[in-house]
């Protein structure tokens, strides 16, 4: 097989088609291709060459850029009505192409937590084995952490002085030290582990599949937006792409769809699998009537504490975001609902729904909820594939969730203040000297500044019941033959963490559920 661009021929059958070569695509890929597969692997986006993907510290250059799918939400009413920005990786290597890097697994409940819904093998014991297979990481148990996985895991980069001085704020908070976070149990402060090489972005397209790239066994395509699925009375054959103003179909014995928590479900909807009351409003005809694809939707949310400095910071170098810490809003809490993030820059919300602008010099504590109650949705918007997704977040539509940002928003100003942070003249800029501590001022700028954590799950959640629309053990697509989903829209509900750990989990858990093999 060749790894070139597409041919408006169909091209030769093989007996993996993997849709999306993202965090999770690219790990079963590989594993599909060392247990002797034929595998063939279309990604919408192009190659890895924008320089800003090497940088983390550049990684909101890349936001709006080619790289980014670039969505946006649908008004959301407890927003004042903003629409959000949602960026999400078209690229190899997909939303790990974008993000921040940080290796988050999440805490053991999460998994737990997981299991009791009734989703098998997924329990933190049952995980565990296939995290230390993934990671490569040197500074940890080696009873918790893996060693010598494909999977460079580093705190071992070039620390920004104001990171250390926001670290030793928390501190002062009263938050404690947490030396490993990724041990089972997050609450407290740490600094984050981050996939580098040589002081690179390194993501499961770069440890993975790219190393064998030129496999026989693998075609890799880039530039083809999958637009349909090929059913044949209840069974998956293939897929038709556009690509370059054509259309291609590439069939296997089995698709797997590894497209995100966005990407999964439109395909799914755009061929007829979802709720068929809304199918059928958008002309879609139904194959299969799942009430559960596209519904679920939830996602962490951010707001901003920016401070301005009166002594100039040092350059960026490797990671602008170094240091975060997960926090309790209450005792009763059985894992810790807020995660605050640092960023050594201001980080000035895009969409605000205010003028909110400054200079250039200074940090910012993004307040941020982890656990989130409300839920939204994606829906079609037409029956043609250039009809927009619509995405709502349902943000703050349960009262628990604002309740939650107040307490991360009040902690992150309290923090700002600690001194640690005055040999650098820090004033707060916003929400700044006009907001005061009611909680009627800080919700209305909460309404105006809130951001999405870039944590999108649970469009094709796995689990029993009607609303479950992947089987947790096998991820087959319940009531459909030869299809897989194997991304971030699996999660039943999201971890109390940054998701790209976890997305990677789910493709080494499709590629033993596929294979038979287990990667330990």
């Amino acid at each position: 097989m060749t790894n070139a661009q597409p041919s408006a021929q169909s091209d030769s059958h093989t007996d993996f088609l993997v849709i999306g070569a993202g965090s999770a695509g690219c790990v079963i890929a590989r594993r599909l291709l060392d247990a002797g597969h034929t595998v063939r692997v279309v990604e919408a986006g192009g190659q890895d060459t924008n320089p800003d993907i090497d940088d983390v510290s550049r990684l909101g250059l890349l936001w709006g850029s080619p790289e980014d799918w670039n969505y946006f939400t649908e008004p959301e009413p407890e927003l004042n009505n903003r629409k959000v920005h949602i960026p999400r990786g078209k690229v190899l290597g997909g939303s790990h192409a974008l993000n921040a890097t940080i290796w988050v697994r999440g805490d053991s409940w999460d998994y737990d937590s997981w299991a009791e819904q009734g989703c098998t093998g997924w329990s933190w014991d049952e995980v565990l084995p296939y995290y230390q297979a993934i990671e490569a990481y040197g500074d940890g148990d080696p009873h918790i952490r893996g060693q010598e996985g494909p999977l460079d895991i580093t705190t071992d980069y070039p620390r920004h002085p104001i990171q250390a001085s926001l670290y030793d704020a928390t501190l002062q908070e009263g938050i404690p030290e947490n030396k490993d976070y990724n041990d089972g149990s997050v609450e407290g402060v740490g600094w984050m582990q981050l996939n580098i090489r040589d002081g690179r972005r390194f993501n499961t397209w770069r440890a993975y599949l790219k190393p064998v790239a030129d496999h026989p066994n693998l075609g890799l395509v880039t530039g083809a937006q999958a637009r349909r699925l090929l059913i044949d009375s209840g069974t998956v054959t293939g897929a038709e792409f556009d690509t370059q103003g054509q259309t291609v179909t590439y069939t296997a014995d089995e698709v797997v769809l590894s497209s995100g928590a966005i990407g999964s479900p439109e395909l799914l909807l755009r061929s007829g699998v979802g709720p068929a009351d809304h199918l059928r409003e958008v002309g879609i005809e139904v194959e299969l009537d799942h009430p559960g694809v596209g519904q679920n939707l939830h996602d962490h949310l951010l707001a901003p504490v920016v401070c301005t400095t009166q002594e100039q910071l040092p350059p960026q170098e490797v990671a602008v975001a170094q240091v975060h810490y997960w926090a309790k809003t209450s005792d009763d809490q059985p894992v810790p609902d807020t995660q605050p993030i640092f960023f050594s820059v201001p980080m000035y919300t895009n969409t605000a729904g205010m003028l909110m602008e400054g200079p250039e010099e200074g940090f910012s504590l993004l307040a941020g909820i982890v656990r989130p109650a409300s839920r939204g949705s994606l829906t079609l918007s037409g029956p043609n594939p250039e009809d927009p997704v619509q995405i709502r977040l349902g943000a703050y539509t349960e009262k628990s969730d604002l309740e939650a940002m107040l307490y991360s928003l009040r902690q992150c100003r309290s923090i700002a203040a600690q001194p640690a942070l005055q040999q650098w003249g820090a004033e707060e800029l916003f929400p700044g000297p006009d907001v005061d501590d009611s909680d009627e001022a800080l919700v209305e700028y909460i309404r105006n500044t809130t951001t999405t954590y870039h944590h999108q799950v649970g469009t094709c959640a796995m689990g029993v019941g009607e609303q479950a629309v992947v089987d947790p053990e096998t991820l087959r697509v319940r009531g459909l033959n030869g299809l897989r989903v194997a991304d971030a829209s699996i999660m039943p509900q999201v971890t109390s963490g940054n998701t790209n750990a976890p997305s990677v989990l789910i493709g080494e858990k499709a590629a033993a559920a596929i294979t038979g093999q287990e990667p330990f």
